[in-house]
Order: C-alpha cells, then structure tokens, then sequence
C-alpha cells in the first residue's frame, strides 16, 4: 500500500497533493468536530483498500485531535459505521 500523507485539509496517496491518486478530504469545523465532504480513489487504486485506508487515517487522526467526524461522504460514512471500533469518533 503506498504512503497515506497529509495536505490541507486532506489525506492522500500520491506523489504530491497536486498528483494524488486518493484522497480523503475534510473540513474543520470549530474545535470540536471535522466534516468529511468527499473520498475518492483513482481507478489505479480501485480495489486495493486504499478507501478504507483513508477513513483509518482520518480516524486516526480526528482521535489525535480530540475531534467528533461527521461524514458526508457516504463512502466514509458506511466505512465507519459498518466499524465499531470507530463509532467513537462519529458524530
């Protein structure tokens, strides 16, 4: 699986934010709880769990930060309420 790293307001597979080929974006709001708007996957990824990596990530990362995730993104909202050990961080 290749490098999940992050950029303004997102998380991305790819060389650079410009040439990503997976992306999971949010959107802060106030201190409490971050907005995830959109996920998407290149056809070159499809099928490796790049997806599901990028809800991990974010996650991850909404723990790190004491934040509640709201997903709009239906791919992320399925994502985490099909896991359990996520439902913390949902909103």
């Amino acid at each position: 699986m290749n490098e999940i790293k992050q950029g303004e307001n997102r998380f991305y597979i790819g060389e650079s934010e410009e040439e990503r080929i997976a992306e999971i974006h949010f959107v802060p709001t106030g201190a409490t709880q971050i907005i995830v708007d959109h996920t998407e996957v290149s056809d070159q990824l499809k099928g490796t769990g790049a997806g599901k990596k990028l809800v991990e990530r974010i996650v991850q990362y909404a723990r790190e930060e004491n934040k509640k995730v709201v997903p709009l993104c239906p791919f992320a909202k399925a994502q985490i309420e099909k896991n359990e050990a996520w439902h913390d961080v949902l909103k």
